[in-house]
């Protein structure tokens, strides 16, 4: 018999909010977020216009139990504000690294939730990892401020494609030593 380890995702607390496992009955919030140009412009891989379906397919990945990324839908509902703020993810690299992903609602920017999501993941470093990386657009320096506030240090400029955007764009890299 073989045996796999099944990789259970956490629940995340923070002070205005809780980072959860995605939920189907998040497709819709997600959906009409994620489908805001501003949003899949300030990510690689969120296509705009949105095809249908696509939510669903990622909820169904990150629910998957040989997944390689967790995904934690940011939900301030426990504490006031909205089921569903944004999302933010941890991709699973080899030698105990992790990459990190995030976006905010455009409804709910400026308010310090991708700061506090960031330093959340930090803290409880599901993954265990030794360093996590990220990188931003160089175009939104606020995702950038988000990472050098959360105590990520610069590590150099690079490219990668946007779905959304049909093109490869200059990028800003970090990276982050965690005390794992």
């Amino acid at each position: 018999m073989i045996h796999e380890e099944i990789i259970v995702q956490q629940t995340i607390q923070s002070d205005r909010f809780m980072l959860r496992p995605c939920r189907k009955s998040d497709a819709g919030l997600i959906a009409m977020y994620a489908g805001d140009d501003r949003v899949a412009r300030g990510t690689r891989s969120v296509p705009h216009p949105l095809p249908p379906g696509t939510v669903e397919a990622m909820i169904e990945r990150a629910l998957l139990s040989d997944r390689t990324e967790d995904v934690w839908i940011i939900d301030g509902s426990a504490h006031g504000h909205a089921e569903a703020l944004g999302l933010i993810s941890l991709e699973r690299m080899d030698r105990a690294q992790s990459e990190i992903f995030y976006w905010i609602a455009p409804a709910f920017w400026n308010t310090g939730y991708a700061s506090e999501a960031v330093r959340a993941i930090i803290a409880a470093n599901p993954h265990q990892s030794e360093r996590i990386f990220a990188e931003v657009f160089q175009d939104n320096p606020g995702s950038a401020r988000v990472l050098t506030n959360c105590g990520f240090d610069y590590l150099g400029d690079a490219e990668a494609f946007s779905v959304s955007r049909g093109a490869t764009v200059p990028t800003w890299t970090y990276t982050l030593k965690t005390g794992a």
